[in-house]
């Protein structure tokens, strides 16, 4: 997988996202996971237009 920005306000990418899961102790409901991820990479909190691209990356991420 190549890396991407996916959150372009905070400069979040791809690998941020899989860095910021390797921390997180579970992965049990993937709106939940995105909260720990936003608070480790700051994603989705600017205008809000990646919140759905980060989700479908943690559902990638988490899958595997």
């Amino acid at each position: 997988m190549f890396d991407y920005t996916i959150c372009n306000c905070k400069k979040v990418t791809y690998f941020d996202v899989q860095n910021a899961l390797n921390t997180c102790k579970h992965f049990d409901d993937v709106e939940k996971t995105f909260d720990e991820v936003q608070k480790i990479t700051n994603c989705s909190t600017g205008c809000g237009g990646c919140h759905g691209k980060i989700l479908d990356v943690i559902s990638e991420i988490m899958s595997k």
